[in-house]
């Protein structure tokens, strides 16, 4: 476990860093107070600038995708670190249930974890579990690192405030998801509960039939599983009219869009709007 003592000390004490508390998790705490909270989700542009990009749109999170990405954990790493300071909070939708996944992605500094294919109440006690430091889990100690802002102080503090402010987010996209959502729902430390909407059609052998009262029943099963436990129902929307009528069905936390595509259609439309001009 690294520490830090002798000049290390001394350097944080001269800067007012020792006993510094750990950054916050604002979107945790406006979903408690029964906020809505809007960010995107980042599959394609790992690059410097995308968090601040984000950031300067109006977004109050970006949900870093591993699972189809292809994202290296050194270059999720960088992306983390350029949230910090500009009031981003920086959240990771992991491959796999692995708690080699989770416990890197919280070390790196991510302040929410999503973990996908989530069926069963037993997988849900164990993505809490990862999350959570002893007594509560089994989360590895490593302090004075990327998630503490390599800073010195009381480690009790810091395992109680790493606990209080990580997102866990259940992303439940499968027949045997919808069929277990409110025990699923129920377990304590979920705080999401996140409809993934594609994976979902294609498990009910509807895939993209998002008007199929089958896959319309299923969705508000979620969100209503979510609200009988006191959980925030959660979605990504594809676009402006996917936004609207999901925040009629009770989601409040929402990822708008996804990067490329983002950039593919405003590209499009312009590209559109120009040939007009010259024709």
């Amino acid at each position: 476990m690294p520490s830090v003592s002798g000049p290390q000390i001394l350097i944080n004490k001269q800067h007012g860093q020792w006993g510094m508390s750990m950054r916050k998790n604002p979107v945790k705490s406006d979903l408690l107070a029964g906020k809505h909270v809007f960010g995107t989700m980042v599959f394609e542009f790992f690059t410097p600038g995308m968090p601040q990009i984000a950031k300067a749109a109006g977004a109050e999170f970006v949900l870093f995708d591993m699972e189809h990405s292809g994202v290296t954990i050194e270059t999720l790493k960088g992306q983390i670190a350029a949230c910090r300071g500009i009031g981003l909070v920086p959240m990771v939708r992991v491959p796999a249930l692995q708690y080699h996944f989770i416990a890197r992605c919280l070390d790196m500094g991510a302040m929410g974890i999503m973990v996908p294919m989530v069926e069963s109440a037993a997988q849900a006690r164990e993505i809490v579990s990862a999350t959570r430091y002893p007594p509560l889990g089994r989360r590895g100690a490593a302090f004075s690192m990327a998630h503490d802002d390599y800073a010195g102080g009381s480690v009790a503090d810091k395992i109680a405030a790493a606990n209080e402010r990580t997102l866990v987010i259940a992303l439940v996209e499968t027949v045997a998801g919808v069929a277990a959502v409110d025990e699923i729902a129920a377990v304590d430390g979920i705080d999401v509960v996140w409809m993934g909407h594609f994976d979902l059609t294609n498990f009910m052998g509807i895939p993209g039939q998002f008007e199929h009262p089958e896959y319309l029943l299923a969705v508000d099963a979620i969100v209503q599983a979510a609200n009988r436990h006191g959980k925030v129902p959660g979605m990504m929307a594809a676009d402006e009219v996917w936004a609207q009528n999901y925040l009629a069905k009770g989601f409040r936390v929402i990822a708008y869009g996804v990067d490329h595509l983002l950039l593919q259609r405003a590209l499009g439309e312009g590209l559109s709007h120009m040939r007009k001009l010259v024709k």
